[in-house]
């Protein structure tokens, strides 16, 4: 039976209320809804999700208003954790993850590497950690990872690559990575069907840079390369707005 996902960085979860989450949720009807820097501690879930039989776990941040993760789940986990556990302290909520039959499911918002790559050293920590973390949990069944990784691959996920060479999400070290996290066995699942350029899950909130679609595909599904055949579709819902993030979708057999 196939499995729908949805991931979302709602930039504030409150905000993204405000603008019509709910209505988006319940509309997409997703098995799974994966949320990034909801910037709460203390998510309730509201009723009409609630009567949906929607299960929440949530990872905030110690810090209030700032990060953390949500997944809203219809399939009851067999376990769930937070954080980096055997792999190192993480308190900003970044990483989330819950064990279903197929698979284990991790909603992680990578940190911003910042204005004048202030936090590039912490951010390539962080990644080879949750490289460690994900090789751990593949040990047992395949994975799925999803969320705001904060950076764009190659070119052609990034409206003005030469203009941004220098600039947090698109220097050389974020990049070389990625593609390391992809040689160790992992697949881009959008780029398994669409190969284009101009579609992206970020826009400035500057310039009208959404409007003019100058932008950066920053989050992704990622999943094992064992169920990459499992993949049925993977996209981006450009048209819906709340967040100066798109979400995006993953459909995949289990």
């Amino acid at each position: 039976m196939p499995t729908k996902i949805i991931s979302w960085n709602v930039n504030g979860i409150r905000a993204a209320i405000r603008n019509g989450l709910l209505d988006f949720v319940l509309d997409e009807d997703a098995d799974i809804f994966a949320f990034q820097e909801i910037k709460n501690h203390e998510f309730q879930m509201p009723m009409e999700l609630t009567e949906k039989k929607y299960l929440a776990f949530a990872n905030p941040a110690e810090k209030k208003g700032y990060s953390g993760t949500l997944i809203m789940t219809r399939r009851k986990p067999l376990s769930h954790f937070t954080g980096l556990g055997e792999f190192g302290e993480e308190t900003e909520g970044r990483v989330l993850g819950i064990e279903l039959d197929a698979f284990w499911f991790v909603n992680i918002y990578f940190p911003n590497s910042q204005r004048e790559l202030t936090r590039l050293d912490y951010k390539i920590d962080f990644n080879n950690r949750v490289l460690r973390l994900l090789e751990k949990l593949r040990e047992s069944k395949p994975v799925i990872v999803c969320g705001d990784m904060n950076v764009a691959h190659t070119e052609i996920d990034i409206a003005r690559p030469k203009d941004n060479t220098k600039n947090a999400g698109f220097t050389q070290e974020e990049r070389q990575w990625f593609t390391e996290f992809l040689d160790h066995g992992y697949v881009d699942t959008f780029r398994l069907f669409n190969n284009e350029p101009g579609n992206y899950t970020w826009w400035s909130y500057r310039f009208n840079a959404r409007e003019k679609n100058i932008g950066w595909r920053i989050d992704y599904f990622v999943v094992s390369s064992e169920i990459k055949e499992k993949v049925v579709s993977s996209d981006i819902l450009m048209e819906v707005t709340g967040s100066d993030h798109a979400p995006i979708r993953l459909v995949i057999d289990d």
